[in-house]
C-alpha cells in the first residue's frame, strides 16, 4: 500500500475541501433542491474562471442563475454543507469583471477555492473532450450529475479519466538531477517527469523516463505523494530516487540535463526574489516539482 511521506507537502491542488457526495449524483430531485443555495464556479471554454474586480473567485448562486442545475456538474458539499457546482459560461447569461487561470488562482486565491477550481477544471476538460463516443462517434449524453457519459447508439459508458505521470527528484552523491525543455522560460530547470505507459508500474516508469530523457540509470525509488495537475488532466505521482554516477546526456526531449549541487540549488532559491538574471530558475511554488526539490534540500541539510 502506498502512503505519502507526511513531511512532504506544500504544493497546490492537493487539499480535499469538498465531500464529493457520490450518493447524490443519481438523485436529480435532491440536486434540484440544493441548486438555489449552491455556489457555482463559472468557467470559460478555455478553462479560465470568472473572477471579481480583485481577481478573487466570482461565485454565482443557483438562485441567481435561476432554472435548475441543467448541464452543470455537481462537485460536492463543503464543510458547511453548501453544495458546489461548475457551469460553462457559454450556457449562462451571467458576466464577471475578470477571468483568471488556474496557475494565477493557485497563487492568489484561498487554498480551498483553488483546490475546487482544480477539480472543476479537470471535470470541465473531460466533458469538453468527450462530447462524442470514442467507439462509434455518436453524441454523448452526460448523467450522474456530470460523472458519466452514455452513448445511446452503442451503449458504451464513459467515465472521467486522468493521465498518471511520475515526477522524480533523482540524486547521486549529494547532487540533484535537473533538466529543461526548450519551450520553457530561459534558465528554468526542473526535476524529470513522464507519463505512465500501459503495462508499467510507477517504479518502472521512473526508471524508464529518467533513462530516456537523461541516460541516467535509477537504482531505487521511493514514493512521496501526488498532485492533481489539470493542465489539462494529469495526476503527478512524486518520487525520490537514487541513481548511478552517470553523465546526463539528452537526445531531443530535453534541451539540457545536469547534476546540480546543494549550493547551486540553495543559491537559486536565495536569488528568486531579486531575479538578477544569474543562475537557474526553479519551478513555481505551487508545483509538486518545487516541493520535491525543497524536500531534497531539507534532507541534504539535515
Amino acid at each position: 500500500m502506498l502512503t505519502a511521506d507526511t513531511s512532504f507537502a506544500g504544493y497546490a491542488f492537493a487539499g480535499a475541501p469538498l465531500d464529493r457526495a457520490d450518493a447524490l449524483r443519481d438523485d436529480a430531485q435532491a440536486l434540484a433542491g440544493l441548486w438555489p443555495e449552491a455556489k457555482v464556479l463559472v468557467l470559460d471554454a478555455d478553462g479560465t474562471a470568472f473572477a471579481d474586480d480583485h481577481g478573487q473567485p466570482f461565485l454565482a448562486t443557483g438562485q441567481q442563475l435561476g432554472a435548475g442545475p441543467g448541464a452543470s456538474i455537481f462537485l460536492g458539499r463543503d464543510d458547511n454543507g453548501v453544495p458546489w457546482f461548475v457551469a460553462e459560461a457559454a450556457s449562462l447569461t451571467v458576466q464577471a469583471p475578470q477571468r483568471i487561470d488556474l496557475r494565477q488562482a493557485a497563487a492568489n486565491w484561498p487554498a480551498e477555492a483553488a483546490d475546487i477550481f482544480s477539480y472543476a477544471r479537470g471535470m470541465s476538460y473531460w466533458h469538453s473532450r468527450n462530447r462524442y463516443c470514442g467507439v462509434c462517434g455518436a453524441t454523448i449524453r452526460f448523467g450522474r450529475a456530470g460523472f458519466i457519459g452514455h452513448c445511446d447508439q452503442c451503449g458504451t459508458e464513459h467515465y472521467p479519466r486522468v493521465d498518471p505521470a511520475v515526477i522524480v527528484a533523482v540524486e547521486n552523491q549529494g547532487r540533484l538531477l535537473l533538466g529543461r525543455q526548450p519551450n520553457w522560460a530561459p534558465r528554468r530547470y526542473s526535476v524529470l517527469a513522464g507519463f505512465v505507459e500501459p503495462g508499467e508500474s510507477f517504479e518502472q516508469t521512473v526508471a524508464r523516463e529518467v533513462f530516456e530523457e537523461s541516460k541516467v540509470r535509477v537504482l531505487q525509488a521511493r514514493y512521496l505523494g501526488t498532485q492533481p495537475w489539470p493542465f489539462p488532466g494529469a495526476l503527478m505521482v512524486g518520487f525520490m530516487a537514487t541513481a548511478q554516477d552517470d553523465t546526463p546526456t539528452v537526445n531531443g526531449e530535453l534541451e539540457d540535463a545536469r547534476w546540480f549541487s546543494l549550493a547551486d540549488i540553495t543559491a537559486a532559491m536565495q536569488r528568486e526574489q531579486a531575479d538578477d538574471g544569474q543562475g537557474i530558475l526553479l519551478p513555481p511554488r505551487i508545483s509538486i516539482a518545487r516541493s520535491l526539490i525543497e524536500h531534497w534540500v531539507q534532507r541534504q541539510q539535515a
